[in-house]
């Protein structure tokens, strides 16, 4: 890893970035004014952007609960970290088993910065940090090989990632590349932005983002995120908000509000 003098100088807090915006919203302190600015705006026109972050990282919880659990999987390539908060993928992980071993993947200094002091290990187990980016799956998936067997089931988690990624065919040979890399068994959940619950209001919002935050974000139909799985096992229940799937219960019985971050985990058969 770059030594902190020099990830300290790719820091740029003047210029809104998501992984940042993203923990304004969870009530986290890593970000600066200009996150908080674009994270207002946003929030203004799309109150409900809070529960839509939160939907986002509960579904990472139980995600890693059904694969880590149910599933048997012990690896996990997580990729579009962000920052560290509570309950991140290896902690979640290795409650269920301590061996598991996790390799985050991000490109902002920052999450670098509290990757190195948050992102630990249990004894049994091995947690890495790869500073790189999702457009260079080839130099993601060499990195992670150094903790990662890949001759094992991988579940390959990509929360709120590929909507930074502007052009379909590139995101569809990003997918098939990571899939070519893991056997049978494997896994990938899924949560993507849309528009299927708030419609406009979701758009507006998307739009206020792209002016200033970096990277930009592109709004896709829940058709088109399945269809970027195309003969793969959905697992149950399918395609849904984040907060429709498998949802903790509720005291009345009743389901959480749904929210315009789409999700799903699928199985490569």
């Amino acid at each position: 890893m770059a030594d902190d003098s020099a990830v300290n100088e790719k820091i740029r807090p003047h210029v809104p970035h998501t992984a940042r915006i993203w923990n304004y919203w969870l009530g986290g302190k890593d970000n600066y004014a200009a996150d908080r600015e674009v994270g207002d705006r946003v929030r203004e026109i799309f109150p409900v952007v809070i529960e839509l972050a939160r939907a986002d990282r509960l579904f990472l919880g139980r995600a890693v609960r059904y694969l880590a659990g149910e599933m048997g999987i012990h690896q996990f390539l997580d990729i579009g970290t962000g920052l560290p908060t509570q309950d991140n993928t290896h902690e979640v992980a290795q409650r269920i088993a301590p061996e598991a071993r996790i390799v985050y993947v991000d490109n902002d200094p920052l999450v670098l910065v509290h990757a190195r002091a948050l992102l630990t290990s249990s004894p049994q187990g091995a947690t890495d940090y790869i500073d790189a980016d999702l457009h260079d799956p080839d130099t993601i998936l060499r990195r992670a090989a150094v903790t990662l067997d890949f001759s094992q089931p991988v579940a390959i988690m990509l929360l709120g990632v590929m909507h930074f990624i502007s052009d379909d065919d590139e995101l569809q040979q990003i997918i098939d590349r990571l899939l070519a890399a893991v056997p049978s068994g494997s896994h990938i959940a899924v949560a993507n932005t849309t528009t299927a619950v708030n419609g406009d209001a979701t758009a507006e919002a998307v739009r206020v983002w792209n002016i200033d935050a970096q990277p930009k974000l592109k709004l896709r139909t829940p058709e088109r995120i399945a269809e970027f799985f195309t003969g793969l096992e959905l697992v149950e229940p399918g395609w849904v908000s984040c907060s429709r799937w498998r949802p903790e219960p509720r005291d009345d019985g009743s389901l959480p509000l749904e929210v315009d971050q789409w999700c799903g985990i699928v199985r490569k058969p």
